[in-house]
């Protein structure tokens, strides 16, 4: 067939994850053989529509069609799944809203009765009484709900479409029918994606995530699909090692910090530089150019059967990198209708394109981007094949998905 174009979620409580760019990692990704390369996490996209218009959406950069997931695609997702030695966890998302899926609870079943963890993503607007019972009751092992703005206006104004007193309503109601059930899961995760309009609300929503009874708080900067977004964005430049040498790096080192004392805004600004943070004696920062989709063992698959080695690769679109406008391209290694997911996995392409990821000897276009060659994620100027990541924002650390 023509190309065309690990980890277990972390069952911790109160997490609070944040996305960074502080760049004074410089030791090499580490190598996965064997027992290693494995499909740990994979995330399936039951729909690519949604019912809400948000400033920060994919949609505002792409043509693709949108369509639900059919019950045979889904059905070889779960014969595939069967077939791996081990169950990975199967988080319903991509780039769409999952309870919009007419079947979605049956799915989160199928999937959590073959024994995989299951967590999905949502806007919340649609989490109804009868949706969050039927979650619940499907075995789901955590939901998470992304809450953009603390305040009604703020909310609405990222949101395009939905009404904060609504969605806290409606995490309020899940989270009361939980408790008068009796069960642990699913937990609470809010994700929220930080812009210079909305980072001043983050205090205030991280006291609303501990009212809400949240385990997780999942903390990214904005990708700018639009020129506009790009405006809005926390980080700086987007950052090389071979552009600033471990020697002229400035390292930040933190005391363990009381709750009361952490200050995620100062966290979020004092990172972005050409430096590194540790708190507590250990390295916020993971290090530059390393993609967590490869290194974590991770996969997605599109509402058509289509699997891509991430998220970004899942859709063709348009985003902005240091002020020019970029195309990514799909990338996809088959489709589970045609291909198992092992098939898919093993794949002789695909585990040679996992290598090259792992290494990270891409041009360093997220720095650079001083040629037509950085305006797409084809051929880089050091001859990599496609697809090339030198200019993902994802390696340099500063988006991340949960």
């Amino acid at each position: 067939m023509s190309r065309k174009n690990r980890q277990r979620s972390a069952k911790g409580e109160g997490r609070l994850e944040m996305m960074h760019t502080g760049q004074n990692g410089t030791s090499p990704a580490p190598k996965r053989t064997g027992e290693q390369d494995i499909l740990a996490k994979l995330y399936v996209e039951p729909t690519d529509a949604c019912n809400l218009h948000c400033r920060t959406c994919i949609r505002n950069s792409w043509n693709e069609p949108t369509g639900m997931m059919d019950k045979d695609t889904f059905a070889r997702i779960l014969m595939g799944i069967r077939e791996l030695p081990t169950r990975p966890t199967v988080f319903f998302g991509g780039f769409g809203e999952p309870l919009s899926h007419p079947e979605i609870v049956e799915m989160i079943h199928s999937a959590s009765s073959i024994g995989s963890h299951t967590e999905l993503i949502t806007n919340g607007t649609l989490l109804t009484e009868k949706m969050a019972r039927g979650l619940i009751q499907a075995g789901l092992d955590r939901l998470w709900v992304s809450l953009d703005g603390a305040t009604p206006a703020g909310y609405a104004d990222i949101r395009l479409g939905a009404q904060l007193p609504r969605v806290l309503a409606n995490i309020e109601r899940f989270s009361d029918i939980r408790r008068r059930m009796k069960v642990k899961t699913p937990q609470l995760g809010i994700a929220f994606v930080a812009m210079k309009r909305n980072i001043a609300d983050l205090p205030a929503l991280l006291k609303l995530a501990e009212r809400l009874d949240a385990s997780d708080f999942h903390v990214s900067h904005v990708l700018p699909y639009t020129r506009a977004l790009l405006e809005e964005t926390l980080y700086r430049h987007p950052m090389n090692e071979e552009a600033y040498p471990t020697e002229n790096q400035l390292t930040v080192t933190l005391p363990r910090l009381d709750q009361a004392l952490l200050s995620p805004e100062i966290l979020l600004r004092s990172s972005t530089g050409r430096g590194g943070l540790v708190a507590a004696g250990i390295s916020v920062d993971a290090g530059r150019n390393r993609c967590p989709f490869i290194e974590q063992g991770v996969a997605a698959i599109a509402w058509d059967g289509e699997l891509s080695p991430c998220l970004e690769l899942l859709h063709g679109h348009t985003s902005f990198l240091n002020g020019a406008e970029r195309v990514t391209n799909r990338y996809v290694i088959g489709n589970v209708r045609e291909k198992s997911i092992p098939e898919l996995w093993s794949d002789g392409e695909y585990a040679a394109f996992r290598e090259r990821v792992m290494q990270f000897t891409f041009a360093p276009c997220a720095y650079c981007a001083s040629c037509s060659l950085a305006q797409e994620n084809g051929i880089d100027c050091y001859g990599n094949p496609v697809p090339t990541c030198g200019g993902c924002l994802w390696a340099q650390g500063l988006i991340h998905c949960p």
